[in-house]
């Protein structure tokens, strides 16, 4: 049976502060490795983004798109399949979302003023979802769950130790929640990747969400050779 693999947790330079790789980089990097696709996944406007905020909302959300603008063109030209996604933060606390596009971005230029049960309940209610990234940071005292608004919880990330995953993982078990995983890959020089495989080729973020919801998204952890 074939299986469909995904990266779900990118970060790209145009967009997000602490990355080093432009989005068109990760699609040819990705495509060698044989994946379907990947969720390109940069910091919101209240994280480490390179977006200005004196800018006016439609401005700051067309230049919040740059990374994933450039790796989807990159993708539809050589058949990789990429997803746009973000990274929410709050605090300490990153809230990976998933299933809504720019257009609902624009709509909601009050979305920063909002508080994290209110993003939640807004996202779910035009049928979006919520992945927990790293829950569980090494050298953070404060750790904010918010388990039953959470689809999802990001139990493998190859950036934080594995005390932290182990973490992730006993938090996901306690309160039934599916697992995943992701790279929050920064720079294509990554050796070590997590992610996930499907049985069915996803279309987009909210195919994603129902794998998981149905157990249809294994869990794979690979180093590079």
């Amino acid at each position: 049976m074939t299986a469909f693999k995904y990266e779900t947790h990118l970060h790209t330079s145009e967009t997000s502060k602490c990355a080093q790789s432009p989005g068109a980089a990760y699609v040819d990097f990705y495509r060698a490795l044989g994946y379907a696709g990947v969720f390109v996944t940069d910091h919101f406007l209240n994280g480490n983004t390179t977006v200005e905020p004196a800018l006016s909302w439609h401005e700051r959300i067309a230049l919040f798109c740059r990374g994933y603008a450039a790796a989807s063109a990159r993708g539809a030209a050589v058949g990789l399949d990429v997803f746009f996604a973000w990274e929410y933060s709050c605090g300490w606390a990153h809230y990976l979302t998933y299933g809504l596009g720019k257009d609902w971005l624009l709509d909601h230029p009050d979305l920063l003023a909002w508080d994290p049960l209110t993003y939640f309940d807004r996202v779910h209610a035009d049928g979006g979802g919520i992945v927990h990234a790293h829950p569980f940071r090494e050298q953070v005292e404060i750790v904010q769950l918010i388990p039953t608004k959470t689809d999802a919880v990001e139990v493998v990330n190859p950036g934080r130790p594995d005390e932290a995953n182990r973490h992730a993982r006993d938090y996901a078990l306690s309160f039934a929640l599916p697992q995943t995983a992701g790279s929050d890959i920064h720079s294509t020089s990554r050796q070590r990747l997590c992610g996930v495989t499907t049985s069915q080729r996803l279309a987009g973020g909210r195919d994603y969400l129902a794998a998981l919801g149905a157990g249809d998204a294994a869990i794979f952890d690979v180093v590079l050779k």
